[in-house]
């Protein structure tokens, strides 16, 4: 289906807000991916707070050419998907190399955070970064371990001083 003149404008301008408004941007090569497989990468993008777009190489290339993320003009090429972090720099990173284990003709070609290019390595970098809740959910964990912890010993200590007073009987 041809778009026209106006639809491209919005395509245009959709990306170039998330580009100015995202913390991070990645972007792929989405050949051989079936659309099934796409739309269930977009489901679980969704409920990470990331925006995933197919959209042709022009379209993307003016969309970007006057944001944070214009050093990834260079990458674009093929059947680009681009994927824009809203609320965490490696939510993006995580969701796509998560996707592309699971699927072998999905490659991310690089990503773009502080206006700098980074490469897969730094990719797989951003991507470990922890989320807030994960932070939050191993702050609680070393709390609920450390008051277990408490506990025994003192159940420990007070075992050993019942042992300790039956023998001075």
């Amino acid at each position: 289906m041809a778009l026209n003149i106006k639809k491209k404008k919005e395509i245009i301008k959709k990306i170039n807000y998330l580009s100015n408004n995202s913390i991070s941007a990645v972007i792929a090569d989405s050949n051989k991916i079936t659309s099934n497989e796409i739309n269930k990468l977009r489901k679980k993008s969704r409920k990470s707070g990331v925006k995933i777009t197919i959209v042709k190489n022009t379209l993307l290339k003016k969309a970007i050419k006057k944001t944070p993320i214009k050093c990834l003009l260079k990458i674009i090429s093929g059947f680009t998907l681009i994927a824009h972090s809203m609320d965490h720099p490696g939510t993006a990173a995580k969701l796509l190399i998560k996707f592309s284990k699971k699927n072998k003709n999905f490659i991310i070609k690089g990503a773009s955070f502080n206006k700098k290019f980074l490469s897969f390595k730094k990719i797989k970098k951003l991507a470990k970064i922890p989320t807030y809740l994960e932070s939050i959910q191993k702050i609680l964990f070393l709390l609920k371990d450390l008051s277990i912890g408490k506990l025994l010993r003192l159940i420990c200590s007070l075992k050993n001083k019942k042992k300790l007073e039956k023998l001075k009987k």
